[in-house]
Formats: C-alpha cells, structure tokens, sequence
C-alpha cells in the first residue's frame, strides 16, 4: 500500500468524464456504441406477456338475402303485403283490366258472354283488395264505371249513331245486370270488412 501511494504524483485525482464513463462501461440493457443491434427477430417477449402477433386484414363478404323461390332480395325484407292502389290507380287499372278482358271475350266469341262476366269478377276482387284503406270507396265505385265503358266501345252495335250506341249500352246493362251487380257487390262487401277490420285494430291501440 506504501508503495502504491507513493508512485502516485501529488495532488488532486483525476477522475474520468462521465461520457467516457458511460462510453467505457455499458449499463444494463444497453449495447455499447458502435455494436450492432440485436435483429428484431431475435428478441424475446417478457414472461408472462403474450407475444404481439401482426394485424391481418379481416374479409368480410356480403351476401344477398334469399326469399321465396331463390330470389335475390339485396338485403330488402317482403312483407307479403300487396301494393296498394289509390284512387287514380284503381280507375286506371279497372278500366284497362276490363276492356282487356272484354276485347279477349269479342276476338274469341265475338260478342261479350261469360268470359267478360267471369273477368269483371276478377277486377273487382282485386281492385278491393289491393285499394288502399283512405280510398275504399274507389274500388265499389271504379267497377261500374269500367264495365260500362267497356260496352260502350266493345259491344256490338247494330246501326251507327248516338242514339243506337245509347240503346246498345241500356240493353247491354239490362242485359248482364246480373255480372254489374255480383261484381259491384263483391267489391263493397270486401271494402265494408276491410273498413270494420280497421276500426276494431284501432280501437284495440
């Protein structure tokens, strides 16, 4: 020990700066400078923490819907409820389904039978049924007025002029009154229990 402090000049000891410290002596968790760095394939998570996996892009698909007989709905739902016809649409149709009905019955019988009866039938359930509830009325009321209209323009006339399309139409009127009527009927009778249906449901509310 005497000769160890002798050796050594006098005065204040010269200590190390605290860069060349750290530059010399690495700490705990840090490479010297000038290594190379560990890939980072290499490192190991910490114990008891699960390993951090890559975000992978997630597909999402988006099918159609199918409803009845395999058709595609394109994510719309049916409610199985028919299309409702206003006022305007009821007068239309029921003109134009009856004069249909009407031009069939006089190419295939020439002349306006059963097939045209049969048919008002027909246009005048539909036209009740599918009407919608603020225009009842129109379904009871667009029925007569079509079936007029077709024997008016459908009907085999006799003689020309106003006064034989008048007849034509008063003696085809009398003449199937039975059809005019049963078809009229069928469509104010549906009309009324649609109108009580309604009131009762609300009622119930």
């Amino acid at each position: 020990m005497e000769q160890s402090t002798r050796t050594q000049p006098p005065g204040p000891r010269r200590r190390p700066r605290s860069g060349a410290a750290g530059a010399s002596v690495p700490g705990p968790g840090r490479a010297p400078e000038g290594a190379p760095a560990a890939p980072a394939s290499r490192l190991r998570p910490v114990a008891g923490q699960p390993a951090a996996r890559p975000a992978t892009p997630r597909l999402r698909l988006r099918l159609p819907l199918r409803g009845r007989g395999d058709a595609a709905l394109y994510g719309r739902r049916r409610t199985g409820r028919p299309t409702r016809l206003t006022a305007v649409g009821t007068g239309v149709v029921a003109v134009l389904a009856t004069l249909a009905v009407a031009g069939v019955d006089r190419l295939l019988f020439d002349g306006l039978g059963w097939l045209f009866g049969v048919g008002y039938l027909v246009v005048c359930f539909q036209l009740a049924v599918r009407v919608r509830y603020a225009d009842l009325l129109a379904a009871p009321i667009s029925g007569p007025i079509a079936f007029a209209a077709a024997l008016l323009l459908l009907a085999p006339v006799n003689s020309s002029g106003v006064t034989a399309q008048v007849v034509a139409l008063a003696t085809g009127l009398a003449l199937r009154a039975g059809w005019l009527f049963s078809g009229t009927g069928l469509a104010a009778l549906i009309v009324l229990a649609r109108f009580v249906a309604q009131r009762r449901i609300h009622r119930a509310r």
